[in-house]
């Protein structure tokens, strides 16, 4: 699978991609989320996002809330170093909140996991 991570730091956002590559998938990677916007635009191959919650410029829920503007309804997965929960109740309709800690890899692969066995994002978890 082609999946687009997006964080505004280089080393967070190569350590995802190495990550999801050492699993199988393909990785573009985006600094923000403007840079996001027009990878997806170009390459309509990306069938997951990852995407750091904050960001300057534009926050990871604000990538998401202009993709479903613009009738983009990729699943799409926020990184966050908060408490995932908070994240969640303010946009539900994320498939999932992962925490940047020393279990990502495992995240990672959980959440992959689990939206290719539901066909896509059916309302939000946390791991």
């Amino acid at each position: 699978m082609r999946i687009l991570v997006v964080d505004d730091d280089p080393i967070a956002g190569e350590l995802t991609g190495a990550i999801l590559e050492g699993l199988g998938h393909e990785v573009v990677l985006a600094e923000e989320g403007v840079d996001a916007l027009g990878k997806l635009e170009a390459d309509g191959g990306i069938g997951l996002v990852f995407s750091d919650l904050n960001m300057p410029v534009m926050s990871g829920i604000e990538l998401f809330r202009e993709l479903l503007d613009r009738g983009r309804t990729v699943p799409f997965v926020l990184l966050t170093g908060d408490e995932p929960s908070r994240s969640l109740a303010e946009e539900p309709r994320l498939a999932a909140c992962l925490v940047k800690d020393e279990d990502l890899e495992e995240s990672l692969q959980r959440v992959i996991a689990q939206l290719s066995a539901r066909g896509g994002p059916a309302g939000g978890a946390s791991w």
